[in-house]
């Protein structure tokens, strides 16, 4: 049998097979996040806390393979508030981590729109970024992980930034060993059929 080589379209077409990354961003403060639980009947659950405003920022991405068969969370932690000097160095991860083309979706908030991600972008042809609509978080999988994450800090109480850091690490850690928690994070959202299946 003799080999054929490809042509211009085939080659062109194989390019064209590209990995989604849905990005967000968010916020996790010392404060306890109150949600309804259980109590003795007449008894009102009581959390005490330090009133803190000290907080962990976190940037995320779940991505997902051209083939729609693998499923993964990319995360990094902040001390600080995120500016786009740590979303160029999340993505410089992202491109570390997945070869090949990327399609990078995301919201237009101003932190993703600056000089610096614009200049960012121009060196690494390889990340293409789309837009959600404005005010549609329920199209982005990656809002699921930072809720998935907040429900289970709800009514705790971490004494410090160290303690917070670390449980939040450990949460997506173990959400990034679960596949089909990952998956259940995009087929949940209000995605189009064909990119959730």
């Amino acid at each position: 049998m003799e080999a054929v080589p490809l042509g211009r379209h085939q080659k062109k077409t194989q390019r064209l097979k590209a990995h989604l990354a849905f990005l967000d961003e968010s916020g996790f403060l010392l404060i306890p996040n109150v949600r309804r639980t259980w109590a003795p009947r007449g008894r009102t659950p009581i959390i005490w806390h330090r009133y803190r405003h000290d907080r962990i920022s976190a940037i995320s991405a779940v991505t997902v393979s051209f083939r729609r068969q693998r499923v993964g969370l990319y995360f990094h932690l902040h001390r600080e508030n995120i500016s786009q000097s740590e979303v160029v160095l999340f993505l410089r991860y992202l491109l570390r981590q997945i070869p090949g083309p990327i399609v990078l979706l995301w919201d237009g908030g101003s932190i993703h729109t600056g000089q610096e991600i614009q200049v960012f972008l121009a060196r690494h042809p390889r990340l293409h970024v789309e837009r959600f609509p404005a005010y549609a978080p329920d199209l982005n999988p990656d809002e699921r992980v930072w809720g998935h994450c907040k429900a289970a800090l709800a009514n705790g109480r971490p004494d410090n930034l160290d303690e917070l850091m670390a449980t939040l690490e450990r949460l997506t850690k173990k959400a990034r060993r679960r596949p089909s928690l990952l998956r259940s994070f995009v087929s949940g959202s209000e995605l189009p059929p064909f990119l959730r299946s």
